[in-house]
């Protein structure tokens, strides 16, 4: 307790004039600041507690200018200087009004002077904030009957978008984000003089001009790009809505810097996740009103990721980065905390849980035995990886693994390269078959699909995989069938085009695709089975993947098969996916191995 000589003046004197009768206590409390969630708004208050009898009682100041607390029978004196205190901590911020980044800078402060609780109201995430929204508001001008938790969304969105500026969009694919924007939008339509601003890949610019002509037809649009740029700022004032690639606001940041924008939002965000990058530098610098990214996957590398995002959304709320990177380290521990403080400005839900009239979602493990052979080759294929790169070992090693796992064919000379996964190449003449076990399998599910007409997606993370399937399916004498390929470099013109022959194939087909090229902005619903043929450290990749199948539109029951060799790399990568879903975190790290899993995959060794 901190040593004051001498009681509060205002507590002598409330003791003078027998304040509601309540007996004065000499001993002096340690005071604590509390801040509660109610009503939409941030109520803080000067209290202490006091245990006694093993019970812990709170008392509570009749203001924040007064030296004492009470609790109607009993009065106790805080220290004398509480009151200077608690305003300097005030200093610049509205007691009755107080923002959430400043809940938060408020708590950051909290030190053995004045202890400062954050009630777990504060803290209460959107999805549970959403579901208590009325789903039966209207919204002017939207040509749409939203789902109820859609109109859960939109509800919250604009209340938190009043309060914070800013929020995170993170609802799994198939729950319609799309939809749910333009209807907060409209909620708080733009001008002509402060549009607003979307931003995203080239290939979901048709998309997002569908969307807004289909939805919100009184909403005017322009695209800014190729010749079709505005020139002057002006130009850019003349619609309601412009829509733009994120490498053209980089080129174009003068032009958007001269604009304050309504709106401002971010799709497939993930494109602006590290902080050191043009586009996150000149994204950050745009003005505006109200941030949204939108993704599925808040963090994919490291939890400064989350930070990157959040600090676009709402700037200052997590803090400074050096702050940030001291106190979340890349640990389960730190994404738990950090979770809970973002929960909520993050809207993030599952289709499981909103979409109850969705057909059934079968997920099937399907463990695979290397054998004997391939388990000796891949012990190999470890030590000579940890042999010639000593420094960086492990981690090319498990690359080096999981491209083994893939096909034994497989090579990449280019193991420490960031982009070493799309600079796969094939060593056929390797001594090992066409035909692996997990190729086995999989031409056994594919032969049981195609007898009953169904259509397939097959998820591969190396894009040279695609022609060692068809040739093995070939090679096997499957039925005749429609076989397509989307990855990095299938043009974004040339996506819709392929999804639509191998929906309209009239028998089945076959559509193998690149998880991190193709698993986001496509509606596959032809499909009603998946095969994740190799797997990735990212769960939420793979959820978003799955979802190209399982989403609204869908009339059959999914099953999707999750393909793994046992006592490998790839029961490690399985294992950390179930571990990281069912901790539900939505700021866990999901892409790159932890220090733990990468050492636990290279001590698998399989059965020979």
């Amino acid at each position: 307790m901190p040593a004051y000589s001498n009681w509060p003046r205002d507590f002598l004197t409330a003791v003078a004039n027998g304040v509601r009768g309540m007996l004065a206590i000499e001993s002096i409390l340690d005071p604590i600041l509390v801040v509660r969630r109610r009503e939409g708004r941030y109520e803080i208050t000067l209290e202490a507690r006091r245990r006694s009898r093993g019970v812990l009682h709170a008392m509570t100041a009749p203001g924040l200018d007064f030296a004492w607390v009470h609790d109607g029978t009993y009065m106790y004196p805080l220290p004398n200087d509480v009151t200077e205190v608690v305003a300097g901590r005030l200093a610049g911020m509205e007691a009755d009004d107080l923002t959430f980044p400043e809940v938060l800078a408020l708590e950051r402060g909290s030190d053995d002077q004045l202890q400062v609780v954050l009630d777990p109201s504060v803290f209460e995430s959107g999805n549970v904030a959403a579901g208590r929204m009325d789903p039966n508001a209207a919204v002017p001008g939207l040509q749409a009957t939203l789902f109820p938790y859609q109109a859960h969304g939109v509800a919250w969105m604009a209340e938190t978008l009043q309060r914070t500026g800013g929020l995170i969009l993170a609802d799994e694919m198939g729950l319609g984000k799309t939809i749910q924007i333009i209807g907060a939008m409209l909620l708080a339509p733009p001008a002509n003089t402060s549009p607003a601003l979307v931003l995203c890949p080239t290939s979901l610019i048709a998309n997002w001009v569908r969307e807004l002509q289909r939805f919100a037809p009184s909403l005017t649009i322009v695209v800014h790009r190729g010749a079709d740029r505005a020139r002057l700022h002006r130009d850019l004032q003349r619609s309601q809505v412009v829509i733009t690639t994120y490498d053209t606001a980089v080129n174009d940041l003068v032009l958007f810097r001269a604009v304050e924008w309504s709106w401002l939002v971010l799709d497939e965000a993930q494109a602006v996740k590290s902080p050191d990058s043009r586009r996150r530098v000149a994204v950050a610098a745009i003005p505006r009103q109200r941030t949204i990214p939108v993704t599925g996957t808040p963090v994919e590398n490291h939890l400064l990721d989350l930070w990157s995002l959040a600090d676009l959304a709402v700037p200052g709320l997590l803090g400074s980065r050096a702050l940030f990177e001291r106190r979340f380290p890349d640990t389960d521990d730190a994404a738990r905390v950090l979770s809970q403080i973002t929960a909520p400005i993050v809207l993030k839900r599952m289709v499981r849980d909103v979409a109850k009239d969705l057909p059934e979602r079968r997920d099937v493990p399907v463990p695979i035995e290397l054998g004997a052979d391939l388990a000796r080759r891949y012990d190999a294929v470890l030590e000579e990886t940890l042999e010639r790169y000593p420094a960086a070992g492990a981690l090319v090693a498990t690359g080096q693994l999981q491209l083994f796992c893939a096909h034994p064919w497989l090579r990449s000379p280019h193991g420490l390269a960031p982009d070493w996964e799309d600079r796969v190449e094939i060593a056929r003449y390797s001594g090992q078959a066409l035909v692996t076990p997990k190729i086995e399998r999989t031409l056994q599910l594919l032969r049981e699909a195609f007898a009953h007409g169904h259509k397939v997606l097959i998820f591969v993370n190396f894009n040279a995989c695609a022609g060692i399937l068809r040739e093995a399916a070939d090679s096997e004498g499957l039925p005749l069938a429609f076989w397509g390929t989307i990855n990095g470099g299938t043009l974004g013109s040339d996506r819709q085009p392929i999804i639509d022959a191998f929906a309209a194939y009239e028998g089945p087909a076959v559509l193998i695709l690149n998880p991190r090229a193709a698993g986001a902005g496509l509606n596959i619903t032809a499909a009603s089975l998946v095969i994740h043929y190799t797997q990735v450290w990212n769960p939420a990749l793979e959820q978003q993947a799955s979802a190209r199948a399982h989403r609204r539109g869908q009339t059959q029951p999914v099953t999707i098969y999750h393909m793994y060799y046992v006592d490998t790399v790839e029961e490690v990568m399985m294992e950390r996916a179930q571990r990281r879903r069912e901790m539900g975190a939505e700021a866990v790290p999901k892409s790159g191995a932890e220090s733990a899993d990468l050492a636990r995959a290279l001590s698998m060794r399989p059965q020979q």
